[in-house]
């Protein structure tokens, strides 16, 4: 029998460049390495909530262009949008609460009102997040090459691309580490922009009255001209344009599980550093844009216009210092903001995966204990998004808010739902707010859609539809793989019998009690997955094919922490008594039987490397050992049963086969 190499001598030879790139792995039995990932509130503002007030660099400009010749109206825009943010926030503060191990829009509309619901949510939620690591990306990159001689700007889009792929290289690294090493660009910016807004108002205070007169003036104006309904038509139109900027908000609820203990707590504040950061920055904008009559200049951002003016008197090398810092930053908080839809994309992955509305496969961990195929999946998705759309961020943004209002929406229908069912205390009280929440979403997507609509907006519904085709293709498919396996559940009471049964051929061994084991005798090790049909079906097929010549009965289940699991130690915990539980069952099956038993489970991310660990101990304590699993047999070979079905079995014959162990796959058909 060939030795396995130590765990050194199997390292892959790329290991250094992968720890030194991505990090080295994670221990997941450390106790404490909840404690060491997760976020406090501090930190979750600056993963999260930089996604809002990113948007004052494109949102405030975009909504204050819209409003050309009445340019005085956009105060009316930043009251709508401060009243918009505090509704959904506090909306969210209460579904943060029922959820406090998780709420987003997915699993809020899942639970509320019904898996196919939730499954539409979720599929918003995913090109929502594409959407704000594409538009913040080319949103940044603009600004930076704003700075930057006009012969670079053709360069513009490959910067682009290359800031999304480092951002997916950073947060492979984990969540953490990634909103750690961003911090100081978040700090410049608050620091910057809060001196730069509270300086310009008070230094022209004596200019409010003018300003009020300003905007008498141009409602009358736009009245005049354009019609009641004319006027509110072009602030809806141009409220529209900034409806980006509530995306934040939703996936602090999303991300709850990667925050600090009291998970529901740290949730909450979070969701007030967010709040009033981003009601303090559009007001600000907008009554500064008001005070100095700000106008778009060629080559130049509104923002950027905006702080020439405000920082004029000043010594010129400190102003042109401080226009530098506070532009730059505010192009650089923009990259921060796609950590917003790399932390909160792949976790939504992640929960339709365990639902079996996406492949299972994106509810792994990597060994830094991310969700490394969501990431990569998100990050690739925005990598084609940008390069088909040329980085247009005017483009861009018609695609982009409309979704996440769909999820809104239906989060807070569920919510409504749930306090008139239950009537729990201050049910009435609970009810008004999401019931605001409610129609406030609903007016806003409606607007929304209209307005954007023609523009381009289809495109984003038209991308929807297709996803949401797709996932019910996927949820079909497991269904009916499913429903093929409960057809083996009927061995699960057979087996609790203990009896003979030819369904399944376990036979006495009368020479054999199982206080009396031999290690020398031929030993079966099975690999199982829970106590069920599929697992007995494989034990009958040892049985089938070989009689009475194995004596001995290994069990190994391993159990798998994916990112569901990832949430507490009482998950880790429960996991490795469920996989325990399993595996004494089927020991206890052929003690019964005269036959010697034994289960060894494990508690991991990777069901090769623990296997791969137990190996060298089974076959020295078991020197005659063969390896058996199942895999299920599908009556035809076709792309989902690929792209959807992971074959660990087969890679895990593989690897075992490399070091001479032998390896036998049962076929289960169903």
């Amino acid at each position: 029998m060939k030795r396995i190499p130590a765990e050194e001598e199997r390292k892959p030879f790329l290991q250094p460049l992968k720890n030194l790139v991505i990090g080295k792995a994670h221990n997941v039995m450390d106790p404490a390495i909840f404690h060491k990932l997760s976020l406090i509130a501090i930190f979750a503002w600056i993963g999260l909530g930089s996604d809002a007030l990113s948007s004052s660099s494109y949102g405030p400009p975009e909504a204050f262009a819209t409003l050309g010749v009445y340019p005085n109206l956009s105060i009316f825009i930043g009251l709508m949008v401060a009243f918009t943010v505090f509704i959904i926030a506090s909306s969210y503060s209460q579904i943060v609460e029922l959820f406090p191990r998780g709420g987003g829009g997915y699993i809020v509309s899942s639970k509320l009102l019904s898996p196919v619901v939730g499954a539409i949510s979720g599929c918003a939620l995913l090109i929502d997040y594409v959407l704000t690591i594409t538009v913040s990306t080319a949103s940044g990159a603009d600004a930076i090459f704003s700075f930057l001689p006009e012969s670079w700007y053709p360069y513009r889009l490959i910067f682009a691309v290359v800031i999304v792929i480092f951002l997916i290289l950073i947060n492979l690294r984990g969540a953490k580490e990634s909103v750690l090493s961003l911090l100081p660009i978040f700090i410049i910016f608050i620091l910057t922009h809060a001196f730069a807004l509270i300086y310009g108002i008070l230094r022209h205070t004596s200019r409010i009255p003018e300003v009020i007169q300003a905007t008498r003036s141009d409602v009358h104006s736009s009245i005049a001209n354009l019609g009641l309904f004319g006027m509110l038509f072009l602030i809806l139109r141009a409220y529209s344009m900034g409806a980006g900027t509530y995306t934040g908000i939703e996936a602090v609820s999303n991300a709850t599980p990667i925050l600090r203990e009291p998970r529901a707590d740290t949730a909450k504040k979070t969701m007030r550093y967010m709040t009033w950061s981003l009601i303090f920055m559009v007001i600000g904008l907008m009554t500064c844009y008001m005070i100095y009559s700000v106008a778009f200049q060629p080559g130049k951002t509104l923002n950027a216009v905006l702080f020439e003016n405000i920082s004029s008197g000043w010594n010129p090398t400190l102003a042109r210092g401080f226009i530098l810092i506070t532009l730059i930053s505010e192009a650089a908080l923009l990259f921060v903001a796609s950590q917003t839809g790399f932390l909160d994309g792949p976790r939504v992955l992640a929960n339709m995966g365990a639902d079996g509305w996406v492949p299972k496969r994106f509810t792994s961990l990597s060994d830094r204990l991310v969700t490394q195929r969501g990431i990569l999946m998100m990050g690739i998705a925005a990598l084609i998004l940008m390069i088909v759309s040329g980085g247009s961020v005017k483009f861009l943004l018609v695609l982009y808010s409309i979704n996440v209002f769909i999820t809104f929406c239906l989060s807070q229908l569920g919510m409504v739902r749930y306090w008139l069912k239950t009537r729990i205390k201050g049910w009435k009280k609970k009810i008004t707010v999401n019931g605001i929440g409610l129609v406030v979403s609903t007016f806003i997507l409606i607007s929304v859609v209209v307005v954007k609509f023609f523009e381009g907006g289809w495109i984003t519904l038209l991308i929807l539809g297709v996803l949401i085709a797709i996932t019910f293709l996927i949820k079909g498919h497991y269904e009916k793989t499913s429903k093929r396996l409960k057809k083996l559940d009927y061995l699960v009471k057979i087996a609790e019998l203990g009896t003979p049964n030819p369904a399944l051929p376990i036979c006495y061994n009368e020479q054999r009690s199982d206080k009396h084991m031999r290690p020398h005798d031929k030993t079966a090790v099975l690999l199982v997955n829970g106590f069920n049909g599929y697992g007995l079906q494989t034990l009958a097929s040892v049985f089938s094919h070989f009689g009475k010549s194995f004596k001995n009965f290994i069990f190994i289940e391993i159990g798998v922490v994916e990112a569901a699991v990832l949430k507490g130690q009482d998950e880790m915990e429960n996991l490795g008594k469920e996989v325990k539980s399993d595996t004494e069952k089927y020991v206890h099956l052929v003690n019964r039987f005269g036959y010697y038993g034994e289960s060894k489970t494990a508690v991991g991310i990777d069901i090769l490397e623990e296997v791969h660990k137990m190996a060298p101990e089974i076959l020295k304590q078991f020197p005659n050992a063969v390896f058996f699993a199942g895999q299920l047999v599908f009556p035809k070979e076709t792309f989902f049963n690929k792209l959807l079905h992971n074959f660990t079995v087969l890679s895990l014959q593989e690897h075992l086969f490399r070091e001479g162990i032998p390896f036998i796959i049962m076929p289960v058909n169903a």
